[in-house]
């Protein structure tokens, strides 16, 4: 029996020289990433989780870590490969050995990693989001809406801080046409865990405000591709086919659209070209104003010669009777006018007389006038008495003559 007692260490040791003679060489396993964390040194830590695809529960963990050396390279070939940042909740295939020690346990050290399988599980994600938009049918909802001819009352969402919300600004303040717009700045994240609440308190601020705008831009300077995972969002691209001002989306890639993107009614490479798809929009309808006003102008002009062309051979056509009537109208619009204008003037007069003895009354009606014939006011605080019950013993009075003022005090009142 005591043969097959071991200590715990040799248990661990077992297992170890066991893990080893069975995974001599490295293998390719799928996971999740969790709780990634870079120390000191470079070295990287982190936990790989596989979830139950129903539940979401974690059916199966592993401590991980990869080596400075290699992270410095597995790090940014991932991130450019993917435009993903290589943090949790990713799914990745990765290259690993199975190492065991008999005090820290079992871990999994990274060699490789494959982006292209990260890739696939961040379309396969996206295309999820836009079959399900589809199916509620709202995914064109915001491309349906129609750009208005003139938008130049603009609701921008971006960074405050952003060189690229700076760009778009002065791209449309200094446009050499003179065209006017008025922006007013919904500041959100821009990258970052908090991109897609804040993006959505700002668009329920402007939907607070309707009618107050005619499109809506959403725009983010050049920055890291790794950062717009987050534009991937369901919650996000939801809000937006719902809005009912036509969006404008321009958040510097070039790479496959992300899922605001492809709801948005516009989509744009950079904050610049959203400015310079408003200015064209503007000197589009400038240009067509300009053709119509031609056309008027031409259109006007030869009606006006061809409506004179055809008074003129209604003139020649006119018999002389005709003229003699013309004639006599025209005296009689004279003596007309002489008439108006004797009735205008006279009642000119009247009206004039009657001012004038309205203003003698109002003059007679003074106070000025009359305190001139002996009346006189007495003044408490500024204001007139007219109630004694509203005065005190030794309250001081003011009272105004016609010449002058006298100052008393009340010693009594009746």
């Amino acid at each position: 029996m005591t043969q097959d007692i071991l200590s715990l260490y040799e248990l661990n040791a077992l297992v170890r020289q066991t893990l080893d003679e069975a995974l001599a060489e490295s293998c390719w396993i799928r996971a999740e990433l969790s709780d990634v964390r870079q120390n000191a040194n470079g070295h990287c830590y982190l936990e790989f989780v596989q979830k139950d695809e129903r539940s979401g529960q974690i059916i199966a963990k592993a401590r991980g870590m990869i080596w400075s050396q290699t992270f410095g390279l597995l790090k940014p070939y991932f991130e450019d490969s993917t435009g993903q940042r290589f943090g949790n909740g990713i799914k990745v295939l990765v290259e690993v050995s199975v190492q065991f020690h008999e005090l820290y346990g079992y871990s999994l050290t990274v060699h490789n990693i494959d982006p292209t399988y990260t890739v696939g599980d961040m379309a396969r994600r996206r295309m999820e989001i836009i079959r399900q938009l589809e199916e509620e049918g709202v995914l064109t909802l915001n491309k349906e809406l129609e750009m208005p001819m003139l938008p130049q009352r603009i609701a921008v969402i971006s960074s405050a801080t952003a060189a690229g919300y700076e760009d778009f600004c002065n791209q449309l303040e200094n446009n050499v046409y003179g065209l006017a717009f008025r922006t007013e700045l919904f500041a959100a994240a821009m990258q970052g865990a908090q991109v897609e609440q804040s993006i959505l308190n700002a668009l329920h601020q402007i939907y607070s405000r309707i009618d107050e705008f005619d499109v809506v831009v959403i725009i983010r300077g050049g920055g890291a591709t790794s950062d717009l995972s987050c534009f991937d969002s369901y919650m996000l691209a939801a809000a937006c086919t719902q809005c009912e001002l036509p969006i404008i989306v321009g958040i510097g890639h070039e790479r496959d659209e992300t899922v605001l993107d492809a709801v948005a009614h516009t989509r744009v490479k950079t904050p610049t070209a959203a400015a310079e798809y408003l200015i064209g929009r503007l000197c589009d309808c400038a240009s067509r104003l300009e053709i119509l006003a031609s056309q008027i102008r031409s259109g006007v002009g030869n009606r006006i010669a061809q409506e004179f062309s055809r008074l003129d051979q209604l003139r020649h056509r006119l018999p002389s009777v005709v003229v003699r009537r013309l004639s006599t109208e025209k005296t009689r619009v004279v003596m007309a006018t002489s008439e108006l204008e004797r009735s205008s003037k006279a009642l000119l007069m009247r009206q004039k007389h009657q001012l004038e003895l309205l203003k003698q009354r109002v003059i007679d009606a003074s106070p000025e006038r009359l305190l001139e014939r002996g009346y006189s006011i007495t003044l408490h605080n500024g204001k007139a008495v007219k109630d004694v019950s509203l005065l005190s013993e030794g309250d001081e009075l003011t009272t105004r003559v016609w010449k002058g003022e006298v100052k008393s005090k009340v010693t009594s009142k009746k």
